[in-house]
């Protein structure tokens, strides 16, 4: 299965194409929305520093961007 979010892409570009993933973003306990380092971190940065399931995370990301 090919992935849908390319690994150098950031929560700040995730959430501004799919407004849908800031739910996710939520969901998973992450105050990424308006943080200023969001748009520096990708999926697994965000992941490891909320010390968070990464794939769990990109499957949840994929799965609002399928919705979105």
């Amino acid at each position: 299965m090919k992935r849908k979010l390319k690994d150098d892409a950031t929560m700040d570009g995730i959430m501004r194409e799919t407004p849908a993933a800031i739910r996710v973003v939520l969901q998973h306990g992450m105050l990424c929305v308006g943080c200023p380092i969001a748009s520096f971190h990708t999926v697994s940065d965000a992941a490891r520093e909320h010390d968070l399931d990464e794939d769990q995370l990109r499957c949840d990301l994929e799965a609002a961007i399928d919705a979105g």
